[in-house]
């Protein structure tokens, strides 16, 4: 009979998430779930335990490494690696590796999708170019030296480039975005309970901020706030107030962080310039809704998505059976993925 595997499994998750992820464990694992152990529990269990995995955060010193005599890998689940002593692990000779979350990174392309949606007002735009008016001209026939470039006459049409992104809740989905905004020359600025350590921080290209001062300065500002009661309604008419005018809202947080009426109004006013959103305070979004209303003119710089940021997808990465990916390369001598020590 083929040895059973012990697995440590630590996570900060909710009941659902973690009965996905056991269904979803390969024969021959023996997976034990923890959600916020002690460190003196972790400590006590470790000892017995082939593999460790860490879901997203969770300090992995060098007492537990030690302590883990057995470990044959510690994998952890996100790309956040800076809260586990990699060092240690190295001296122990325990492999390290990080796995890059599926879902998360959808997320983060939708939003960059909205943001630019956003910022160049594609639904306007496109709506003109839909309508082949001749209202703004007759048509002639371009050449290389006659190009009628932006015949409507829109303002107001720019980039991502050089811009001020605040995120507020800064998670594995955050890191994701804060990687694709390097590209963009931005200046991204962050809020959580915890800052990154500077190491962190330079590595992604980012800056702690006070939600006060991201509201100041961010020309575009991405909501990822879970739904905890001191977050309820956290975007509200008070917040939009204390923005920067003309500010870019890309949400795909928790639902009832925003507040649908607030949000409604600020883009009236022009204090939002353009809103995303991706979740909602009900779901299936409700009809009385004032975005839905609102959404229905192509002229009102909004975009409404079904709660798909983390898009449909089919294959192993999409499934909580990717997570045991390289713990079963160790059991069949392959090699690993996304190897960090």
């Amino acid at each position: 009979m083929d040895r059973v595997h012990k697995v440590l499994f630590l996570t900060q998750r909710g009941q659902w998430h973690q009965d996905e992820a056991l269904d979803a464990a390969p024969p021959g694992l023996d997976v034990l779930m923890r959600r916020e152990p002690s460190r003196d529990e972790i400590l006590g269990l470790l000892p017995e335990m082939d593999f460790l995995i860490s879901e997203r955060t969770g300090r992995i010193d060098a007492d537990m490494i030690n302590q883990g005599k057995s470990l044959k890998l510690i994998q952890r689940l996100g790309r956040q690696t800076w809260d586990m002593d990699l060092e240690s692990a190295h001296t122990a000779g325990v492999p390290v590796c990080c796995l890059p979350v599926a879902g998360c990174q959808l997320v983060a392309e939708h939003m960059i999708m909205q943001a630019l949606a956003l910022i160049k007002r594609l639904r306007e735009t496109v709506a003109i170019a839909e309508s082949a008016s001749e209202d703004w001209g007759a048509p002639q026939e371009c050449t290389e030296d006659y190009f009628a470039y932006n015949w409507t006459g829109r303002e107001e049409l720019g980039g991502l480039f050089g811009k001020t992104v605040g995120i507020l809740g800064f998670g594995e989905i955050g890191v994701e975005i804060a990687l694709r905004l390097s590209g963009f020359d931005c200046e991204v600025l962050y809020n959580k309970r915890t800052p990154l350590p500077p190491e962190a921080e330079k590595s992604l290209n980012v800056r702690y901020a006070s939600v006060a001062h991201i509201q100041e300065s961010a020309h575009v500002l991405v909501n990822l706030l879970p739904d905890f009661l001191e977050t309820y309604h956290y975007l509200n008419a008070a917040f939009y107030d204390g923005c920067k005018p003309g500010l870019v809202l890309v949400h795909a947080g928790g639902g009832t962080t925003v507040d649908p009426h607030a949000t409604a109004q600020a883009l009236l006013t022009g204090q939002l310039s353009g809103a995303a959103l991706d979740t909602f305070n009900w779901e299936p979004i409700r009809r009385d809704n004032p975005l839905v209303e609102l959404a229905k003119d192509k002229s009102v710089n909004l975009l409404l998505t079904p709660h798909v940021a983390a898009g449909a997808g089919q294959g192993e990465i999409f499934t909580r059976a990717y997570d045991y990916t390289n713990l079963m390369a160790v059991i069949n001598d392959q090699p690993l993925r996304f190897r960090v020590i």
